[in-house]
C-alpha cells in the first residue's frame, strides 16, 4: 500500500474523543520544535496546531486520509499523549478528560485498525481480541 493510496477508516466515538484531544493539544500544553514537527510530516512547530486542527477536521468529516496522513495522525498523537516533554504527558488526564488507561487501551486499538507501515509484520485480531503476529522471516510462537 503506498503512502498516497487512501484509507478510510470507521472509528467509534470513544477513537474520536482520543483522537480530537491529542491532535488538539498541539495547539495547547505541548511545545514541539521545528524538527520534531517535521519528523511528524508538519511543517513547522509553529503551523503544527494549525495544520493538526485541518488534520482532525478531515477525520471527524469521515474523509479516506492517505496512509501518509494516516501515519502522520498517528505519530502526532502518539507523541502528544505519552511525551512530557514535548507533548501534554503528565497533563494528559487534565487536558482530554481521558485516563491513561483508557488511552492505552484507546491508542492500541487505533494502532491495530490504521494502516500498518511495517511491511514484514501483520498483526490480525480474533473475535475474542487475542492479537497474532505473523512474520514471514520469523514462525509464530
Amino acid at each position: 500500500m503506498s503512502d498516497d493510496s487512501r484509507v478510510p477508516v470507521s472509528l467509534d466515538e470513544r477513537e474520536r474523543c482520543f483522537l480530537r484531544s491529542a491532535l488538539l493539544d498541539w495547539g495547547g500544553p505541548a511545545n514541539p520544535t521545528d524538527a520534531l514537527a517535521a519528523a511528524m510530516g508538519f511543517t513547522s512547530a509553529e503551523s503544527l496546531s494549525r495544520e493538526a486542527w485541518a488534520l482532525w477536521t478531515r477525520i471527524e468529516a469521515g474523509e479516506a486520509l492517505t496512509v501518509g496522513e494516516w501515519r502522520q495522525a498517528l505519530l502526532a498523537v502518539e507523541v502528544v499523549f505519552a511525551s512530557d516533554v514535548v507533548g501534554s504527558g503528565l497533563d494528559w488526564r487534565i487536558t482530554s478528560g481521558i485516563s491513561d488507561e483508557e488511552s492505552i487501551a484507546i491508542l492500541r486499538a487505533l494502532q491495530r485498525k490504521l494502516p500498518r507501515w511495517r511491511g514484514s509484520v501483520q498483526f490480525t485480531t480474533d473475535d475474542a481480541g487475542k492479537v497474532t503476529i505473523s512474520e514471514p522471516e520469523r514462525p509464530n510462537a
